[in-house]
């Protein structure tokens, strides 16, 4: 990768790090639906103007279906589910469980890509990962299992998301898409955001969360990823899954005084490992030395 690609994975590993951080400060004030609708809709007024720069609005006419589904299964079901499970559980442990993402997308696509002695044993590793930061962290918790649940709930609908837009909206603008979802999500949750709304004062800190949401881990992030697929190849880019776990951990433990031992860094490391098998393409079979000699001799007639 060159210079201008190692930026972007730099950037976009630290900004889908933070989201975690950020929600758990917004919803000390806010409530979640409030959160979400707020976030969708700056990353909306953000964005509106690159895709009118760009002249690629009109990409967008006559897939407003297809735009919804992805608005839901990416951006609406994941945000909420993410941001009441926050209400349950850390936000280190909600970055360590989206991590298993990979691992989800590799069982979706099971019936198109062979499922290999290697990546089953990626699954096996990466669910074993999740049973292991679930149950170390949030064993007997009621509540606390809620909130994993949701968090997993969302990672199976940003596997779900990937996969549609890989195979339905590959040739829509990565800005055109983004609107179109962001505005979608903004619609349907403003009645309830409008509902839900602070009715008490709320502090600085909090609406400079949601800000830092929607321009930030929204609308740049995703602008910045989809230039580093152009850039790297989606292989490559896919990999700041490995690191934004580790970001927002790191913000966790080191700023809101999140517990982390031992037993939740083997849960990550098996999730990690997990996902690196799980995701390796199968190998090309090997030529044998007969086949080698008989395409040499073919070549040379």
């Amino acid at each position: 990768m060159n210079r201008l690609a190692w930026f972007l994975f730099v950037l976009v590993s630290f900004l889908w790090g933070i989201p975690y951080f950020l929600i758990k400060i917004s919803i000390e004030d806010l409530s979640p639906v409030f959160v979400v609708a707020g976030r969708a809709a700056i990353a909306a007024a953000v964005l509106i103007p690159v895709a009118l720069l760009r002249g690629t609005l009109s990409a967008l006419r006559g897939r407003f279906r297809l735009v919804a589904l992805i608005a839901t299964v990416h951006i609406v079901a994941p945000f909420l589910l993410i941001t009441y499970g926050e209400q349950h559980i850390t936000s280190s442990l909600a970055g360590l469980l989206i991590a298993v993402e990979p691992v989800v997308i590799a069982l979706l696509l099971a019936g198109a890509e062979p499922i290999t002695p290697v990546r089953l044993a990626g699954l096996v590793l990466g669910f074993a990962g999740v049973a292991v930061l679930v149950g170390l962290d949030v064993a007997g918790d009621g509540q606390g299992l809620l909130g994993a649940a949701m968090v997993l709930l969302a990672t199976v609908s940003y596997s779900v998301a990937a996969v549609v837009v890989q195979r339905r909206a590959s040739d829509i603008p990565p800005e055109s898409l983004t609107v179109g979802t962001t505005a979608i999500t903004t619609v349907v949750l403003l009645p309830f955001a409008v509902v839900a709304r602070p009715v008490g004062p709320v502090g600085a800190g909090s609406w400079a969360a949601l800000v830092a949401l929607g321009v930030f881990c929204t609308a740049v992030a995703l602008l910045s990823f989809y230039r580093l697929i152009a850039l790297a190849g989606s292989n490559r880019a896919g990999l700041v899954t490995y690191v934004n776990p580790v970001v927002a951990v790191l913000l966790g433990v080191l700023l809101l005084n999140e517990p982390f031992g031992a037993g939740t860094a083997a849960g990550f490391a098996l999730v990690v490992a997990g996902c690196w098998l799980s995701t390796r393409p199968p190998r090309a079979p090997v030529q044998t030395r007969v086949d080698r000699l008989a395409t040499t001799d073919r070549s040379t007639r």
